[in-house]
Formats: C-alpha cells, structure tokens, sequence
C-alpha cells in the first residue's frame, strides 16, 4: 500500500510539473532560510556555555551615575572573594597591545590581555600543551593560541620558546591554547601574567579604589543557590564593601553581578568589550524566522489546495469503489510527507551550498542542522471530500474552509507588510547612522598612534611632521574621538550641587586639534600656543555647559576644577559625537596636552597613499624596533556598527524571500479561485461580461484581504520599528508614509501576482468550461 502510495505520488509530481517545482521551491526555500537563521539564534544563545563553570561564572558590572561600564578597581576583586564565603574565585582582566618578535618575525598584536594566575581555573579554554596548574604563574611566561604559536614557530613546537616583547623585555611560552573558541565573548591571541607589571601598575601597587581599569570575574561556589534574591544580596555586600575603601560622597557606585552567559548579549555599557551582540537582534531574527517558516507552510498549503479540484474526481472515484477516509488520508499524507522530504533535503542542500556566503555576511562560523517540516492540512482536506457533490461537478461548495484560507493570506501579508516596513527602516537608519553630522569632518582623517621610542622623541616627531607638506596638517591627541571611553566626577564648578556625582569623559588634546577635525567653536576660542596660561585652561562642549547650569554664552570666563586643578573655561565646543550613536552625547571636558598618544593628519585629496609612505618613513626613522600601524577614523566609525549593518543585510535578504514566498502561495490561492469559479466565469462571459470585469471579479477579494492584512500588520511594526530604534540615541522617525508606501507595494504586488491567473481565467473560451452543462 505504501509503495502503491508513493508510486501515485511520483506519478502526480511528474505530471504536474510546473506546480511541482513551485511547491518545492517554495518550501525549500523557506525552510532554508528558517535554517540559516535558526542557526545564527542558536549561535548568538550559544556563548561562553562551553566553559564548563559557565553557570557559576559572574563578572561585576559598576555604576555611578548614568555611566555604566564593565570594569572594576583593581583591588576589588581580591577583597570580594576574602570577605564573600560565597565567591570561590576570581579572575581580572586588562586588555593592552604589545609588540611580539621570534627571530625574524615581528608584529603587533592587539588582542593582549594581562590576567591573574586563576584565569585558566575560573574559564575552560582548552590548553594542548603546558601544565594548566602552573602555566600562569610564571610573571616572565606568555600563553597562546594555536594559530599565533604557527604564526611565529611553524611547525614547531612552540612550549619553552622565547619570545621578545615590546623591544625590551623577554617572555618565555608556558602554555599553548586552542584558538579561542568564535562563540567567546572574550577574544584573544596572548594571555600575560598581571604578576608581570604588579610593580609598575600604579593601580594593582598601591591599591587604588577609586580608578576603574578591570575586567573582573567571579566563580561562585556550587553550593550558592544563584537565585535572583541572592544574587541581589551579593549586589549588596559588594557595595557595602566598596563603600569601606571610598565614601559615597566622594564616589557612590552600585554594582551588580552579570551572568558570563549573558555577557555577549546583554552588554552595550560606556565601557565594554568589543564586539558584543544584542539580545533585540536575536529576538527579531527568530521571530522572522517564525514569520518565514510559516509563510512557507502557508504556500505549500494553498499551493496543494489549488490542485485538489483538479482531483476532485479521483478522490471521488475511490472512495466510489470502497476507499475509506483513513486510505485517502493514508494517501495525501503521505504525498504531503513525499514533497516536504524532498523540500527539505533541497534546503540543506541550499544551507550547505550557501553556508560560506552566509558566513560572511553574518561574520560568523556556523554548521548544519536538520529542522524538520511536514504539511497535513492538504491531507485532511482532500480526504473529506464527498464523492457525489465532486462527481456531480460542484465546485463551489467542496474545498475545505474558506475562511480558514482566507485566514492563511491574511497572515502572509501582515508578515510582507511588516518585513517590507522593517527593510525600509533599517535602510534609512543605517543611511542616517552613515551621513549623520558627527560635529567634525571624519573623511581624510588618517592617524598614528604613538608608541615605542616616538614617546621619547616628540619634539623630533613634530618637527618631522611639520617639514612635510603631506603631513603639516597634523594634532597629537590623548584619543579619538570615535569611542572615547573613562571619565571622572572630580570636576567642581560655580554653583554646583555638593551632592552631584556626573561623570564627565575627558580628553586631552594640543592646539590643533579643533582645526583638524573641524569642529566648530560655539562661543569663546580653542587652544593657541599664543595663551601660555592655556594649560590650565578647559573647553567644554554644549552638554557640560547645559549640565553646569550654564549656557554657550555665559559660561566663558567660568572658573573649572578638574581632578583639583584650578583653571578657566574658555571656550565651548559644539557637540560631538565621540561614541557611537546608540549612546546620547555626555558632557565632556577637553584639556591641553602635549603628552601624546596618537597622531592625526588631514590628508590632501588624492594624497592619502603619499601621506601614508610619509608617516611610515617618520616612524622607521624614530621607532624603528617597532612595526608600523595606522587607521583611518572614518573606518573606525564604520566598524562600530559593523552588527548593525550585518543585521540589515540579513533583514534585507529575508524579506525579499518572505515576500516571495508569499507571492507563490498567493499565486496558488488565486489559481485555487479561478478553478472553482471556471464555470462562474463562463457564464458571465457568455452573458456579456468583459475581460476587465471579470478581472476585477476575481480581484475584489484578494484587495479586501490585503486591506485587512494592512489594518493588522501596520500597529504590529510600528511598535516593532520603535522597539528596535529604542536602541539608538540618535534616530530616525517614522513617518505614516513608510506605513503607505509599504501597505501599497504589497497591495502592488499581490495584484501583478494575481493576474496571471485572473486574465487566463478571463480570456479562456467559455465554451471549454460550459461543455460539460
């Protein structure tokens, strides 16, 4: 009977072609869409769970005021786990950059963390040589990956070999880990022992409490219950004990415990790790997942009801020599079963196929896993069929419920209209995030930054700069002003509430800098080597100002202690974006500076690759133990929203195919409709009406379903789209024309789908469909 059944269903497959590939594809591709996503969920849900304490692992997370950030003080960690019997162990974590060289191989690498001797106890990143007990305890040793100990040892084995770093000093490889794992949040090619600059680190010697400089992580024991009421106590304790070492007049913080599992999403503070997601995407990205497996099945549906007229007879004729309800069911099922094997196995060929492709848009590295779909409507609806309305020819009254369908269209077009609403705004708020006026001019701006020898030679650094034309147009500043991170509550003004406690970013900078970057200068002057007394002189941008109760205007001339030293305000800055644009611009105050740390040159149009070759000779000729680096800030700003703009390539691929795949199971719908109505239409013909008439006949009913779809689907993204620009400080805004446009291209849409079949069932011969009357 089985073999009899898929025979048949072979048979039907073959014969009808053309409606076969479309079921297929329409299926398939659904399904590898759903499978592409559900994939890039389940890795986004995955992080850090391979530690295998990933439960009992926290890391601390400070506030004070609204600044909010992922780093603690030094000694904090140390006195949690001596005075917390709950606390196991902790780990602390500084992330730097330091220049490796191993023979004739030298670079610079960025991903550097310095960590205490527990990290390899607390975290389980996998060590293939070393002793894990013992690696980290050696202050002159170094652990690292698997691919930087072929980067610079070859083949060979890398355990014991010396390295030298940063030009002067030697480390010796204690431990050599498997590459980090791409669902870390925590990513890194060297780990440091912090024991190595205990003694020159100003804040691990000497104990400071009020200096935020550590990522700090605590492993709770395994007889805690991490319930959220005791987890709140621990957020307690670890206040009170904060508030032993510094009073909460001089800095009041609240701190709280993050699970490491939730770190990687749930993220987004002034200071953090690069890198990290967002929790909305992956809530948006499984919901759409959803929208699309459900499109899918829609279509596949309609598509397989379409077809049942068209074998009313056969099910009639069965059923006349004794087939049963459970045999038809037992059938179509099975046909159902048959082409949704075959969809699926044409999805994973898809997903495997496009895997490298959509890793790259995504940027991650994902496997294949199998999700499993069936279609059982069709089944159940051709098997209730009665055999004397089929065999007696009446079209109108069989096909299972109407409503039901009709149901089915509506879904899929809320689903369009809400993808195509949702492209549209992603579209422009990545187009808003790209034009936006940050406060400067970012284009031609390319920078050095200082290291080495260069710290010791800036006035020959300078000069070398100034002689070249390519390279006059120069600043030496403390930072950029791309993701300026640290600030401080030490800062005292006329009038200012005893207590408030603002955190105010800072930035130290040299006469040319407002020129540099262009920044415009709303009242009073910039830095000018014509003021000596500028040193201990501050501007301050429109947020300061508006936070010290002053204005542009009034607050030139202003008295300003920052970190006790007494100076004048004498200028205010327009403001400017120095973070990205999901965070609201804070004050800052900016102060001048000649100690360095990254070198910036406008570049002349045309003149950016000359300009380059100069910096490099300036930099071999005053730091030449060191490699040489650069960047341009234009492209730091670009990838500061490198996720969002890989959320809208993803977004913008599957609603295309969402709306696709709608379209195929409304072309389905509009088929099953003229085939019911075959005979209707031939009358009318035959009576007189014309082919516009009849297409508008057939049509009326799609519209009003559309227009239904369109008063459901409108509310439905609108609160989707703010949800999702909640996350931006600076944002696009939606407008009713978004909502039109978008409700019009599907009622667009579906109409040129729907006419295919409409004008063939209008300009058909009547006579065809009337011969049997």
């Amino acid at each position: 009977m089985i073999k009899n059944y898929l025979k048949i269903a072979f048979r039907n497959i073959i014969r009808h072609k053309a409606f076969a590939v479309i079921n297929i594809a329409g299926l398939a591709i659904g399904m590898a869409c759903s499978i592409f996503i559900l994939l890039w969920v389940q890795n986004e849900l995955s992080y850090d769970r391979f530690n295998k304490n990933a439960n009992e692992i926290y890391r601390i997370i400070a506030k004070a005021s609204d600044f909010t950030v992922a780093i603690n003080p030094a000694p904090m960690p140390a006195e949690l786990r001596a005075k917390m019997p709950m606390i196991k162990n902790t780990v602390r974590l500084w992330p730097s950059t330091s220049v490796f060289e191993a023979g004739e191989k030298k670079f610079e690498e960025k991903r550097v963390f310095y960590a205490d001797s527990t990290f390899l106890q607390v975290f389980s990143y996998k060590l293939l040589q070393g002793d894990r007990a013992t690696a980290m305890n050696t202050p002159d040793g170094v652990l690292l990956t698997q691919d930087m100990a072929k980067k610079y040892f070859g083949s060979n084995d890398a355990l014991g070999k010396m390295f030298r770093r940063d030009n002067n000093s030697s480390v010796i490889v204690t431990g050599v880990l498997a590459n980090v794992p791409s669902n870390s949040h925590l990513q890194f090619d060297f780990i440091l022992p912090l024991s190595s600059i205990a003694q020159t680190n100003d804040n691990i010697k000497n104990q400071i409490w009020d200096n935020f400089d550590f990522y700090a992580y605590v492993q709770l024991d395994k007889t805690f219950n991490p319930s959220a009421a005791n987890i709140e106590q621990v957020n307690r304790q670890m206040k009170d004990i904060y508030k032993t070492h510094i009073s909460e007049k001089v800095l009041k913080v609240d701190f709280w415990l993050q699970p490491l599992t939730a770190a990687h999403l749930h993220s987004g503070y002034q200071i953090d790790l690069p890198g990290n997601g967002n929790i909305q995407y992956v809530d948006i990205f499984f919901v759409v997942a959803l929208f699309i497996l459900v499109v899918a099945c829609i279509n596949f549906m309609n598509l397989a009801t379409a077809r049942s007229a068209r074998r009313a007879k056969e099910v009639g004729l069965r059923k006349v020599v004794g087939a049963g309800r459970r045999q038809l069911v037992g059938q179509f099922l099975g046909e159902s079963v048959l082409v949704s094997f075959i969809s699926l196995l044409i999805a994973i060929g898809i997903v495997w196929l496009l895997l490298p492709a959509f890793n790259d848009l995504a940027g991650k590295t994902l496997s294949i896993h199998l999700l499993d779909i069936s279609g059982s409507y069709p089944a159940l609806f051709l098997s209730g069929l009665q055999p004397v309305k089929v065999l007696k020819g009446n079209m109108k009254t069989m096909g299972g419920n109407l409503i039901f369908r009709n149901g089915l269209v509506v879904v899929q077009f809320v689903v369009s209209i809400v993808l195509l609403t949702g492209t549209a705004i992603v579209y422009r708020q990545l187009n808003f995030i790209r034009n936006m006026d940050l406060g400067f001019d970012k284009s031609n701006l390319l920078y050095l930054p200082m290291a080495g020898e260069m710290w010791n030679k800036q006035q020959a650094l300078k000069a070398e700069l100034k002689q070249n034309p390519l390279t006059a147009n120069y600043s030496v500043t403390t930072g950029l002003p791309v993701n300026t991170d640290g600030g401080t509550v030490e800062v005292d003004w006329e009038g200012k509430d005893p207590k408030s406690q603002i955190v105010f970013p800072t930035l130290y900078v040299d006469e040319n800098f407002f020129d540099i970057f262009q920044m415009k200068m709303l009242s009073g002057r910039a830095f000018s080597p014509q003021f000596k007394s500028d040193s201990g002189n501050y501007i301050i941008n429109e947020k300061a100002a508006h936070v010290m109760g002053m204005t542009a205007s009034n607050a030139v001339g202003r008295p300003l202690s920052l970190h006790n030293y007494k100076g004048t305000i004498i200028g205010v800055v327009k403001d400017f974006n120095y973070k990205p644009i999901q965070q609201a611009i804070e004050p800052m105050i900016i102060g001048l500076d000649h100690g360095g740390g990254t070198v910036v040159v406008r570049t002349q149009p045309g003149k950016t690759e000359a300009t380059i070759k100069a910096l490099a000779n300036i930099s071999a000729d005053l730091n030449p133990a060191y490699p040489f680096s650069y960047g341009f800030v234009d492209q730091d700003l670009a990838n500061q929203y490198k996720g969002e703009q890989r959320m809208g390539s993803l977004f913008n691929v599957f609603a295309i195919l969402a709306i696709f795949i709608s379209c195929m199971g409304l072309y389905g719908l509009s088929a099953f409709l003229a085939e019911q109505r075959k005979k209707e239409i031939g009358v009318r013909k035959v009576l007189g009406a014309s082919v516009f008439k009849v297409i508008y006949s057939l049509s009326t009913g799609f519209t009003k379903l559309i227009l239904i779809a369109v008063l459901i689907a409108v509310p439905v993204a609108w609160f989707a789209i703010n949800s999702w620009l909640k996350n931006f400080a600076y944002r696009v805004h939606p407008g009713w024309m978004i909502f039109f446009i978008a409700s019009l291209a599907a009622l667009v849409i579906a109409w040129l789908t729907v006419s295919y079949e409409s004008v063939k069932a209008a300009i058909a011969n009547p006579v065809q469909s009337l011969r049997m009357e």
